[in-house]
This record gives C-alpha cells, sequence and structure tokens, in this order.
C-alpha cells in the first residue's frame, strides 16, 4: 500500500517533495483500523543518524534511529482490527547542517486495514529557535557531552509538549548554536533570520538544493495562530566567544558587554536592530498571527536589549499583537545532556507557554 493520501504531514515540506521531513518534530499522523501496520520509511544522512520516535494513542511506542537508505519498522501487529490507533512517527532530529542530505520520507504503508482521515487541529503554532527548540540535550545522561544525534528529541521538547496542551498543530524552525543576530560564536551567517524564507536552507549538497529545500516558502500552507521566537541565547554567548572573521569579506565580528555587564551600545544597536527586523520579516509572512518572544531558560543576559526592542517595534509598526513571555530559568536538578535543558526544564517551560499563549490568544 502506497496511497498516503490519509497521512497528516506536519513541518515544512516543499512543493517538490511535499512527504518530505527536515525538520525537528516534524512527523507523518495516521488513523490506522487494522490489525497490522508497517511501515516503509527512507532515510539519509551523512555522519549523523536520522532518529525517530513512534506514538500509538498518544504514547510513546519506541524511539530509534534509522538505516540509511530502506527502512523497514514494524508499528504493530496482532491488535483488534476494529479499532482505530492514531499513530505518529515525529522526526527526533534537527536538520544538520554540513551533513549533506538529511531528511526521512515516507515511502509506503503495508497493513490489512484503511487509514481514516487525520483532522486538522483547530488552532496552529510556529515555534522558532535554537538548540533548546531543537530538544538538544533532552536525551541521554546528564554525564553525555558528544555531539550526537541519540541526544535530540523533538518528542521530549517542550514545543511538542505545549502543543499537546492546547491541541495544537505546529512546525519548528530551529537550529543549535544559532541566534537572532549571530551564532554563539559570532559568525554572522548563523542567523535564523537568514534562513527563514526558505524551506530548509540547512539541508544542502555541494550548494544545491535537496528535493526543494532551498524553494521559498509557501507561507499560505499552514497559517499560525501564534509564533513562538525563542531566540537570543546564543547571542549572549557570542559576547564570551572570540571574533568571527567571514572568510569571504574579512569583516570581523564580534558582540560585547561594556563594563556594566549590558550589552556595549554598538552591540546593543546590532541586536535590537536584528530582533526588530525579524519581527517585521514575520509580521510580513503571519499577517495574522500573535508574535510571542520567549526567553530566558539559559538565563535572561539580554532580557532588557529585548524587551527595549519589542516595544521599539511596536511603537514604530503600530502593531499590537506582539509579546513577551518570561522562561523559568533551568534549575540544577533540570539538565538533561551537553548542559541543555532536560525532561523536568521542558515540561516546565511548556506550562509556562501554554498559559501565556491561552493568555495572548485568549484561549477557553
Amino acid at each position: 500500500m502506497t496511497d498516503l493520501n490519509n497521512v497528516k504531514i506536519l513541518g515544512r515540506t516543499s512543493k517538490e517533495a511535499p512527504d518530505v521531513l527536515f525538520w525537528t518534530g516534524s512527523r507523518y499522523e495516521m488513523n490506522v483500523k487494522a490489525s497490522y501496520l508497517t511501515v516503509h520509511i527512507e532515510a539519509q544522512y551523512g555522519n549523523q543518524e536520522q532518529w525517530i520516535a513512534v506514538l500509538v494513542n498518544g504514547a510513546l511506542l519506541c524511539r530509534m534511529p534509522l538505516n540509511r537508505g530502506g527502512n523497514e519498522i514494524i508499528i504493530f501487529r496482532n491488535r483488534n482490527a476494529e479499532e482505530v490507533k492514531n499513530v505518529r512517527i515525529l522526526k527526533e532530529v534537527q536538520p544538520m547542517q554540513g551533513d549533506g542530505a538529511n531528511y526521512i520520507r515516507l515511502t509506503g504503508i503495508d497493513t490489512d486495514g484503511e487509514l481514516l482521515p487525520v483532522k486538522e487541529a483547530d488552532l496552529k503554532i510556529q515555534f522558532i529557535g535554537d538548540s533548546v527548540t531543537s530538544g538538544e540535550g533532552a536525551m541521554g545522561a546528564r554525564c553525555e557531552m558528544d555531539w550526537v544525534a541519540e541526544l535530540f528529541s523533538g518528542y521530549d521538547n517542550y514545543t511538542y509538549k505545549t502543543a499537546e496542551a492546547l491541541a495544537a498543530d505546529y512546525q519548528v524552525v530551529s537550529q543549535s548554536g544559532w541566534g537572532v543576530y549571530c551564532g554563539y560564536n559570532n559568525d554572522i551567517h548563523s542567523n535564523i533570520p537568514g534562513i527563514y524564507d526558505s524551506v530548509c536552507s540547512i539541508v544542502t549538497t555541494e550548494g544545491k538544493s535537496v528535493l526543494g529545500s532551498l524553494e521559498p516558502m509557501d507561507y499560505t500552507a499552514f497559517v499560525p495562530d501564534a509564533v513562538v521566537i525563542n531566540l537570543g541565547t546564543n547571542d549572549t554567548g557570542a559576547c564570551t566567544a572570540e571574533a568571527y572573521t567571514d572568510p569571504e569579506t574579512g569583516k570581523v565580528y564580534k558582540l560585547a558587554k561594556g563594563e556594566d555587564g549590558a550589552l556595549d551600545e554598538p552591540s546593543r544597536q546590532l541586536f535590537t536592530e536584528a530582533v526588530k527586523g525579524f519581527l517585521q520579516k514575520l509580521r510580513g509572512a503571519h499577517p495574522g498571527a500573535f508574535l510571542l518572544w520567549a526567553y530566558g531558560m539559559l538565563g535572561a543576559d539580554l532580557k532588557e536589549p529585548l524587551l527595549a526592542a519589542i516595544e521599539a517595534y511596536r511603537k514604530e509598526s503600530g502593531d499590537e499583537r506582539v509579546g513577551y513571555c518570561g522562561l523559568p530559568d533551568t534549575m540544577e536538578d533540570a539538565f538533561g545532556s551537553r548542559w541543555h535543558p532536560g525532561h523536568i526544564a521542558h515540561e516546565n517551560m511548556a506550562k509556562v507557554l501554554a498559559a501565556k499563549l491561552r493568555e495572548v490568544l485568549r484561549l477557553q
């Protein structure tokens, strides 16, 4: 069975290959009335395996790495053929920059029953962020520090948990180490606004598109009621990192703090303009969405300039559908691997964020 008409696909996908998943938390969802279900998934990657989480009726059944090429996976067998099982196959790993063509693709389904339609949720959310939003460190022991795909999770992640709390469909656009102005290492090219307008420009081979990854994003394909931006942590990190020299232009970039511990004036201006510019871009892409900047899970050094930038954008644009959500800092007992937020921290963040979204969207 290769008819995927009743498979619901969530995540940024291209017109060239609408069944290919690139981003963290992207998923295939289906309602299956059958006694058995086997899926065929193609996975491609260079060095970092593609991991998936499989959920049946909302409960985690397993998480596993995929072999490069074709994978035949038994989801369930010998089940009650008259009961409908909701199945979600969730991509656990962010698109890994520099790892060539890395994606997953559902290529076929074997079952003795039928796939029934999956409803669209009434509420839609898009999450934008860095390693926290990618779920880096959400898996693995506290002591683990290796840079490996298995330590990421799109399931044990505040994005999934927040969406579930609000019964929402969602998308994720996130990349570890990136910021709103620059990356943790002052790399001016490692900023999310710069790649936002394409399907997934992180995934290329020799600079060429992979299954439509470089296509311009069709913003009518998923119309969010809210866009949550969780950026700023890596911009903070850049202040203590070495300067970055652009290899093409030779220009040197460096965010810095003054003696008072706050951003110095040149850095503050750069950060402020980056925040305002991204809010303007998001408003153009999503005219009906509430734009909510969430910040503070790994410290809040840039809270004051971030709030000032949001307020400046509001005054200059007249846009009142924009706000800020302070996040609970990750406490000692809430860290996962790689000194990133773990299960407890993601649970705490999801509770705070869901409550804030209910407030700003006036949900019951």
